[in-house]
């Protein structure tokens, strides 16, 4: 009896499908097409099983719609740039193309080893000249647009990486998310942006085409992160220093402004060292200042944090009461959010509760609720926030209204009058893309003393970076101190120029790749349009949560301006969207750095890609967190080793015999019995592949139907070779996309000379899975006192005599008269008696 050696199968079954092009597709509007794609990995070291769970899920997906019959695209690139590789290089000596390229080899030599079926025709690399050509493009057409621009703004620096993080590197209240041990400054730099905010409105709007596609949590992360909010800025005169222009705040609750009891500023708000000038606490505003800013508080920790603030020694007018109210600096103001001032309504916003509270500032409440006893700003133990269920009180001619009639009739007083306006806002700010190091898209622009700055005309693209840069990872932009590509001739003017010397963020490379693939060598555009009117939007994209906000909003943004452009049909660019569980190995994700990864290579190696694969998709709904258990992976090992065992012990027999079609009538009972089993688990695992994604359960029918297949030996007694056949072949076709090396292996084994992946996905047999008995529950009264096996469709009169005759429902019916019997056929008989 052979033995089963994924070694030796693995690599044979991977060379067939690569020389039969098994994977390869190309548009065919003759075939539904399904565009599944997984998020196209960081080539950081090497491959671990933790990756491979979200390559397993998209490539059980990919073969069972080819199995379906549809046209499948299903490629596979590298998001090659990125900081890391540069500091790799500094690191280790080395050009960041090399560390990079050395990292594909490698990434590329797993996937391969899994035989997950990408067609490798299209795969792309962002960090090659041809790919972020485009990138380049792009920005030259968003710059015609008015949708690219350059402006000073101030940045999170990171002195060790020499380079401007987003809001969201910066942890740990103010640390670099790379160098944990470094904090991060700000600076006031001159930065090129993207006006992602131009489509704020649609990108909130369009959320409303993603549900049921998406999943809820993201859609709320991407809603709150855009963060609209309709209100009124308001204009609060300097009382001390009457030279300055009125602090605007904008706020959505102008209801509540008669009991602001101070204004709160943003420690970054460029009118704080105005304030604190000539101000009588100048010098410790100044001290507490400077450690506000070191511990600035992010907006996801704005609720949690501890508040904290100086007093300015300075006031403003309050220009509905006339009141006085002091100015304070908070570290839970932000300056990205509004105008980096709030009004401080401790009555009715918990954060300024507690500021206010912390500081003994007054508390004023100023909207009483509609039932139960009046508010008492000095014993208020928490703030009063349900303003529907309130009315104005303290408030002046205000008095009385709803807090809604309130808002509409001071916002348009406060216009008619010339301190305010009524105004929508948004969370949402520009993206920033400069970044000053050297492996990313270099920005495609000149700098020229006679004409300003000039784009980089088409015909001269791409920008290419310059082959030795002076990696230092210290001081300026590595770019910015290489000459030969600093230099330049002005496009419009022949004369001395200088290259922009940023290059872009690297989310630039990933929020338009997916639709590079649909045309990768195409060198006069992205893409043809036609290609991928074809291919999109993509019907199922798979990848972690932590991408939840920018990669996916990004990506939205872009889509939106190559509709805009002309280049694509439709707003969306990814239809359904699947955010996998990750991999934990004593109780943490698997990660290099802490020490717990299992190689993804060493792995296949000695239990076999199929093992592996069948193991990550087993051990937990593909959703949730999966726990890394060696145990685990040995019982998937042994498991595919008995489905060998078992096929290699009848196939020799059964390779010249034809499948048959059967009459239900004609079964004996051991084929009846079996076909049953095989055909309920194709019902079941056709629905969990089709519409839940338990491929966990799946494979668990699977393995009880092994099992069944086992206990029935030798099955060369009472069964028909046609059916053994079609017991085998069903169970070899339902593993096939979970595992396909296997499958093909015992597909061949089984006599076919046409390999597996030329079968469609079988359809099961109402009739062979339709049960001859099933259990139903029998009340008395409505109680339930016992169950019955009756024939499927067993007449009424036949079923109520059993019961009768049961043990355990007799006691109960026996002497008493029925009165009446509702009995639903298969599903229940109810006696009523008396």
């Amino acid at each position: 009896m052979a033995e089963y050696n994924p070694q030796s199968i693995e690599p044979k079954w991977q060379k067939r499908w690569e020389d039969a092009r098994v994977f390869e597709t190309e548009v065919d509007p003759a075939k539904p097409k399904y565009y599944v794609l997984e998020m196209l990995p960081y080539p950081s070291g090497t491959l671990h099983m933790g990756h491979m769970r979200n390559y397993a899920i998209g490539d059980v997906v990919a073969r069972v719609k080819r199995m379906r019959g549809f046209n499948v695209l299903h490629p596979m690139g590298w998001d090659a740039f990125g900081l890391p590789a540069e500091n790799a290089a500094i690191k280790n000596k080395t050009h960041p193309r090399e560390w990079t390229n050395k990292n594909i080899a490698e990434f590329q030599r797993t996937l391969r080893r899994f035989g997950f079926s990408y067609d490798w025709r299209r795969e792309i690399s962002t960090c090659e000249p041809e790919y972020y050509k485009w990138n380049q493009w792009f920005f030259l057409r968003m710059l015609e647009k008015g949708l690219a621009y350059r402006k000073k703004s101030r940045v999170n620096w990171c002195p060790k990486c020499c380079t401007v993080l987003a809001n969201e590197q910066v942890i740990n209240g103010g640390y670099c998310w790379r160098h944990e041990d470094t904090l991060v400054e700000v600076r006031e730099i001159k930065q090129w942006f993207l006006k992602t905010t131009a489509y704020a409105d649609q990108l909130l709007d369009d959320l409303k085409q993603l549900e049921g596609g998406w999943p809820d949590r993201v859609i709320t992360m991407q809603r709150n992160w855009i963060g609209k909010s309709q209100g009124a800025r308001v204009k609060f005169a300097v009382a001390d220093v009457p030279e300055l222009e009125p602090i605007e705040v904008f706020t959505t609750r102008i209801d509540t402004i008669f009991g602001a009891t101070a204004l709160i500023l943003a420690p970054n708000h460029p009118y704080v060292a105005k304030l604190l000038e000539s101000s009588p606490v100048r010098h410790h505003g100044e001290a507490m200042l400077a450690r506000l800013k070191k511990s600035s508080v992010k907006a996801e920790d704005i609720a949690t944090a501890e508040k904290e603030g100086f007093f300015t020694g300075r006031h403003v007018t309050n220009p509905f009461s006339g009141e006085k109210l002091p100015i304070w600096v908070g570290n839970f103001v932000l300056m990205e959010y509004g105008t980096g001032a709030i009004m401080a309504v401790p009555a009715h916003d918990v954060r300024d509760f507690e500021f206010c509270k912390k500081y003994s500032l007054p508390i004023r409440v100023v909207v009483q609720p509609l039932e139960g006893a009046a508010l008492d700003g000095e014993t208020l133990m928490e703030p009063f926030e349900e303003h529907q269920q309130g009315k104005l009180a303290n408030s002046g001619a205000y008095n009385g209204l709803s807090p809604d009639e309130a808002i509409a009739k001071m916002g348009a007083d406060a216009e008619a009058k010339g301190f305010g306006k009524r105004e929508t806002i948004f969370r949402l700010r520009d993206w920033g893309i400069s970044r000053q190091r050297y492996w990313g898209t270099p920005i495609p622009v000149i700098y020229c003393a006679k004409d300003g700055m000039v784009p980089v005309p088409d015909k001269d693209l791409p920008v290419v970076l310059p082959p030795n840069p002076n990696l230092t990872g210290e001081g300026e932009s590595p770019l910015a101190t290489t000459p030969e590509f600093v230099n330049t001739t002005c496009p419009k003017c022949g004369g001395p120029a200088r290259r922009e010397t940023d290059t872009m963020d690297t989310f630039v490379d990933s929020s338009w790749y997916f639709y590079r693939y649909c045309d990768p060598h195409n060198d006069k555009a992205p893409f043809d349009s036609a290609k991928v009117r074809y291919w999109f939007p993509i019907d199922q994209y798979i990848g972690g949560i932590t991408h939840a906000i920018l990669h996916l909003l990004y990506s939205r943004f872009w889509c939106k301006v190559m509709r805009d452009l002309g280049l694509v049909n439709h707003d969306e660019p990814i239809k359904r969207l699947f955010t996998q569980g990750m991999v934990l190995k004593g109780g943490t994700a698997m990660s290099k750095s802490k020490g717990n990864v299992v190689g993804a290579h060493e792995m296949a190696e000695k239990f076999g890609a199929d093992t592996g694969r069948l193991y990550t998709l087993f051990a937990t709904q593909p959703e949730k967190d999966l726990e890394w258990s060696e145990e685990s992976i040995e019982g998937a090992w042994r498991f595919l080793n008995r489905v060998f065992r078992l096929v290699d012990r009848h196939a020799e027999k059964l390779r010249g015999v034809s499948l048959a079609t059967f009459a239900a009538a004609s079964l004996n009972e051991k084929e009846k019995v079996l076909l049953r089993k095989a055909h309920q688990t194709l019902r079941r695992v056709t629905a969990d592949f089709e519409t839940r994604w338990h491929f966990n359960s799946a494979i668990a029918l699977v393995m009880e139907l092994t099992n069944e297949l086992y206990a029935a030996e030798p099955l060369e007694e009472n069964i028909r070779p046609e059916a053994r056949r079609e017991l085998l072949e069903l169970l070899t076709l339902m593993l096939a996309p979970m595992t396909p090396h296997l499958s093909e292996e015992l597909w061949e084994m089984l006599g076919h000379t046409d390999g597996l992946w030329n079968s469609r996905w079988p359809a099961y047999s109402e009739e062979f899975a339709r049960e001859d008995e099933v259990e139903i529950p029998v009340q008395v009264n409505g109680k339930v006192r016992g169950r019955l096996k009756v024939t499927v469709g067993a007449k009424e009169d036949a079923v109520v005599q059993l019961a009768q005759q049961d043990s355990t429902i007799a006691p109960h019916v026996t002497g008493k008269r029925l009165v009446k019997r509702i009995y639903v056929p298969d599903k229940l008989l109810n006696l009523v008696v008396a």
